[in-house]
């Protein structure tokens, strides 16, 4: 079996670990953020990653986690969006949007995925705290089994 030569082996480990480039600092940090994190975001934005993972989405995606987290009331229904295949409308519905923001999580390098990981994880024991959970089993999974995060079994609107 061939092994790797150590110059290759330390390219790779120089290309993994690498800084976003200086365009990415450029505006302030996203929603209570680090800046190198933010830029980290920025960056991954710019890559081919699919439609959840857009220039300036993840500050959208915050966005509206937080202002469904600011309703008013003791305890918060999910509002299911009313053309969930509309790639704008799919978004009033806050379990997609925190689909999105796992996506986002998933293309970062690991320290500013620790850290975005961190700020969802206070936002989501928010809303666990303010949600309900679906008693209904047959809402825990989609047509082939495979189970929903559990951000999407709480209790939706006349659910």
């Amino acid at each position: 079996m061939p092994r790797r030569r150590p110059g290759a082996l330390r390219a790779a480990r120089r290309l993994r670990g690498r800084r976003p480039p200086s365009w990415a600092y450029d505006t302030g940090p996203l929603d209570r953020l680090s800046p190198g994190t933010s830029a980290a975001i920025r960056y991954a934005e710019h890559g081919d990653h699919g439609h959840d993972v857009s220039p300036g989405r993840t500050e959208d995606f915050l966005r509206r986690y937080r202002a469904f987290l600011r309703r008013p009331g003791a305890k918060l229904w999910l509002t299911a969006s009313e053309c969930p295949a509309c790639p704008g409308c799919r978004y009033e519905d806050v379990a997609v949007v925190r689909d999105a923001l796992q996506a986002v999580l998933c293309v970062l390098p690991p320290r500013p995925r620790a850290e975005l990981r961190g700020h969802l994880a206070r936002l989501d024991a928010e809303f666990r705290r303010r949600t309900r959970p679906d008693p209904d089993p047959r809402h825990w999974a989609d047509w082939s089994g495979e189970p929903y995060p559990w951000w999407h079994r709480r209790l939706y609107e006349g659910g």
